[in-house]
């Protein structure tokens, strides 16, 4: 199976880097880019189901305007004319927010995201807002009041979730770079089971301001990308310190590209044994040939176990719902969003929300609810914390012996659709690899390495303490140099001819 990918051009089938260097040197337009990623998104979006909203006539506007400031002689920005997409979670003036979720359906913000304002401040162009599982709630954007997200390797399998639009969307070359949200694994799941880059930062690192929240102390912003550069350019542009975000770290964006062809040399890998016993096959073979690479490369990895870890699952399904079920309490029908009417306050409350909200999101609901009550708080919201805070220590006592940690990002590679929706629980073992750096607020990124079962594509996940983005970039951009090209999306595909 090849990868997917368009013909040759200045659109999503591109490096973003590559993309902004012709529009900033005048040897493209940027109306010219964005008309070909609008052309790309019309003729293949249809089968994919990416995008919950084009934003083609605000698109347009911002495109003019960067060409304007080249023709000015000004530097329109890093990411100049490179087409963006954004997960539907994060507030824009010019689009509606609606979480994929029915209960928000139509809804316009009336302000931006942080993240959303730093990339049109660079010169992005943002095209559209990207299919999700209602409220990030999900593993295979299955959980869409919209419908389902396919993967461009198979449209028969599930892209992940919950930023599967946004990661297929990537994968299918119909933008080089993408937003998307992740509070267990949103971004990194799906750029494996896609072939992209998925970078989940250091919590706090990006501003959330104007994501829309699923789980306040877990939800973080990051790129999914077809290149380990362009995750790290975006990364570049929206983070940094806001003051808009009370979460947010008081330091600068972090510098990554710098750091890219520094290599591995001397650096201590441990491998993460506790994570490969579950996982398929070919997952597995991918992360030690991941440390084999890194061998040559003059990296010190060994095996090292923290079972701690993969207790980590169990403390998520506490610790977010709980979080979820507070969040989602704002969608009342009073102030915005759906209204479904009744004879009183309270009906109208109940008929809206049972008509909002989809399946899973009210079993999240209810799970929080239920751990949050009065007689089970300690039982299980009390509990689970406690075992968030044994992973972060099973974490710090790792990260004594080693600067990274190397891992499957996913236990499978993309598997059918409607395969788990009728066990929950199966859907939740998605994350088993990916939820513990989020409970510890670390920084984890998924780089694709190898094709696995079905020919399908196996993302290797690099874990780091936190702010150790620097680190982490470093063994992604040699992974990446490692990699099987047939397992990158959608360059693989022949897309720089």
């Amino acid at each position: 199976m090849s990868a997917p990918g368009g013909q040759g051009g200045a659109g999503g089938s591109r490096p973003a880097l590559e993309v902004a260097q012709a529009v900033r040197a005048g040897e493209v337009s940027a109306r010219d880019v964005l008309e070909q990623a609008l052309e790309q998104i019309a003729g293949r979006d249809g089968e994919l189901r990416c995008f919950n909203a084009v934003t083609a006539t605000a698109a347009r506007a911002a495109a003019e305007a960067v060409d304007g400031r080249v023709a000015r002689g000004e530097d329109p920005g890093p990411l100049a004319g490179v087409p963006v997409a954004l997960k539907d979670n994060l507030c824009t003036r010019t689009a509606p927010t609606t979480c994929s979720s029915r209960i928000l359906e139509g809804w316009v913000p009336p302000y931006d995201a942080t993240v959303v304002t730093r990339l049109a401040a660079a010169g992005a162009v943002v095209v559209g807002k990207t299919n999700m599982d209602e409220f990030a709630m999900g593993s295979s954007t299955e959980h869409s009041a919209f419908g389902p997200t396919r993967n461009p390797w198979d449209l028969t399998r599930v892209p992940g979730g919950s930023s599967g639009g946004s990661a297929a969307a990537v994968a299918a070359g119909l933008v080089p770079v993408a937003l998307g949200s992740d509070t267990g694994g949103s971004i990194r799941q799906p750029a494996a089971l896609c072939g992209v880059v998925g970078v989940k930062p250091t919590y706090g690192v990006v501003s959330r301001f104007g994501l829309v929240a699923f789980a306040s102390s877990l939800d973080q912003v990051g790129p999914l990308a077809a290149t380990v550069e362009d995750a790290a350019a975006v990364l570049e542009v929206v983070g940094g310190h806001d003051e808009l975000d009370s979460t947010s770290l008081p330091l600068p964006a972090p510098r990554l590209r710098e750091v890219l062809a520094e290599g591995v040399g001397g650096m201590r890998v441990g491998v993460l044994s506790d994570m490969l016993a579950d996982a398929s096959p070919g997952c597995a073979a991918a992360v030690r040939a991941a440390a084999e690479a890194l061998t040559a490369a003059g990296a010190r990895v060994e095996e090292v176990s923290v079972p701690e870890l993969l207790h980590g699952l169990s403390a998520y399904y506490v610790v977010a719902p709980a979080e979820a079920s507070s969040n989602l309490a704002r969608y009342d029908g009073v102030r915005y969003g759906l209204r479904v009417e009744g004879e009183d306050v309270e009906t109208m409350n109940a008929r809206t929300r049972a008509a909002g909200f989809g399946p899973e999101v009210k079993r999240r609901i209810m799970l929080g609810t239920y751990a949050l009550s009065a007689g089970y708080y300690e039982a299980y919201y009390g509990r689970a914390q406690k075992v968030r805070a044994v992973v972060a220590e099973a974490f710090a006592r790792a990260y004594l012996g080693a600067e990274v940690l190397l891992a499957p990002t996913s236990p499978s590679v993309a598997f059918p659709l409607g395969e788990k929706t009728a066990d929950p629980l199966e859907m939740y073992l998605a994350d088993l690899y990916t939820i513990p750096s989020n409970l510890a607020g670390h920084p984890a990124m998924s780089v694709p390495f190898a094709l696995g079962e079905g020919g399908l594509p196996v993302g290797v996940q690099v874990l780091a303490p936190a702010l150790g983005e620097r680190e982490m970039f470093r063994v992604g951009a040699v992974l990446e140099a490692a990699a099987d090209p047939k397992a990158r999306a959608p360059l693989a595909a022949g897309a720089r001819a």
